[in-house]
């Protein structure tokens, strides 16, 4: 059975050249990673740290004063790790989400996990609570399994229920479940919103992202029926949809009438709505990002995001040019899956322009659509897989389009000041003829 022990006696348990493996987002081991740097004079050979979505600027892989002691290989960078990848602790790991676990297990083997947990039921119990992307297959291979039990982690169902047998600590901590605001949409999330919002009908089964333009959709889709929901995140605006009684996931092929994610970020009434709630699953990331499952759900649709598109369709959604920014995520999984889906659909949405600073640090718009991505830029979805393609200015549908035909669709749905440019552009490399 687990021992209870302290959080000073857990970190005790790290050894040089130690792998260790925490949670997704909330779902991570926030006061040991806190810590961890607390043990960094016994460290003789770098400890590596495997995270995705870190909620905190630890120390660990952000103070400078660590290097060579600590190195964070992460599947997703958020803003504390993009700030600390100029120290040259943090790396970045490729992957696809539902392969995540398999392909870093084939590397490396965890010596130690550490998660969030909600406290153990009366049968021995604990729920992983908010991820099953990877961790329990980290689990099942880790040396060592330390969960931080809080009473303040909603108790999920799914995949994510773990025995006390099979933990050997626990450390009691009582802290909020770190949060994620809804982001309110703005005058071109709204316009992109209505935009996807069109293509969607009753029963139709949804991936959904976070942001502006998700919750613009979200917002869109009020008035909808029997909605389902298979979805690598879920989030607050997947729960107002089931309170306004648009989701009930009725017309489902597979995991009928429940929830179905890998895990879910949000706010507290999101986390309230999660605890206990039979109608949400959270499932194996291997097995619910898998394009084959997603498939198995009819008219499943999937909404993602990007950040630079090329006129023939490639995505960077991930890095600004060969700078990483984000994570390829679960995007290419959903896209796929939606697409082999009977009646399914993948929508890809960008703003049409950004605010950037030239070489003289003066902030300018330019175009998100492009003729050819930045040097260097991570191409997160191939132009084979792009279906639907939006922006506040419109939607173009690419799927089984020439590279000429798609150029000119794309095109058109660039801001008007733009579009001379990536014609004249498109016509002087030959992607189109006049």
């Amino acid at each position: 059975m687990a021992e209870y022990i302290s959080l000073e006696k857990a970190l005790s348990k790290v050894k040089s050249g130690d792998y260790i493996v925490t949670g997704l987002g909330a779902a991570e081991g926030r006061e040991f990673m806190t810590k961890l740097h607390t043990v960094a004079d016994k460290i003789k050979k770098t400890v590596t740290v495997s995270n995705c979505l870190p909620m905190g600027d630890y120390e660990f892989f952000s103070n400078p004063a660590y290097k060579g002691k600590f190195m964070c290989e992460s599947w997703f960078y958020t803003p504390s790790l993009r700030k600390a990848h100029a120290n040259g602790m943090v790396s970045f790991v490729p992957n696809h989400l539902h392969l995540a676990a398999t392909k870093r297990l084939a590397f490396a083997k965890p010596n130690i996990y550490v998660g969030l947990a909600t406290p153990p039921d009366k049968h021995g119990y604990v729920s992983l609570s908010l991820s099953n992307t990877y961790e329990r297959r980290m689990i099942d291979n880790a040396d060592l399994v330390i969960l931080e039990v809080n009473p303040n982690a909603p108790r999920t169902f799914g995949d994510v229920q773990v025995h006390e047998s099979e933990v050997d600590y626990f450390v009691k901590v009582d802290y909020p479940i770190p949060e994620l605001p809804d982001a309110e949409p703005n005058e071109k999330d709204l316009a992109i919103g209505k935009l996807i919002a069109e293509l969607i009908n009753d029963g139709d089964c949804l991936q959904l992202g976070i942001g502006g333009i998700p919750n613009a959709v979200a917002a869109s889709l009020t008035g909808k029926k029997d909605l389902g929901i298979h979805t690598e995140m879920l989030t607050t605006g997947m729960m107002k949809l089931f309170k306004a009684g648009a989701v009930t996931g009725a017309k489902k092929q597979i995991h009928t009438g429940k929830m179905a994610a890998a895990f879910a970020m949000g706010t507290r009434e999101l986390y309230d709505f999660l605890d206990d709630n039979p109608g949400v699953a959270i499932l194996d990331g291997a097995y619910v990002n898998d394009p084959y499952t997603i498939a198995q759900n009819d008219n499943q649709v999937s909404i993602n995001t990007t950040l630079e598109v090329d006129i023939t369709g490639q995505c960077c959604s991930e890095s600004l040019g060969s700078r990483q920014f984000s994570g390829t995520g679960g995007q290419a999984d959903t896209v796929i899956g939606a697409q082999n889906s009977k009646n399914g659909k993948s929508i890809m949405a960008l703003y049409s322009t950004a605010m950037v600073k030239n070489k003289d640090g003066v902030r300018e718009e330019v175009s998100k659509i492009v003729c050819q991505l930045k040097q260097g830029a991570a191409v997160s979805l191939s132009r084979n897989d792009v279906d639907y393609l939006v922006t506040e200015y419109g939607m173009v549908a690419l799927r089984g389009t020439s590279i000429a035909e798609r150029a000119r669709r794309i095109i058109s749905i660039a801001h008007p000041k733009f579009r001379d440019a990536l014609k004249k552009e498109a016509l002087a490399i030959g992607i189109i003829a006049d």
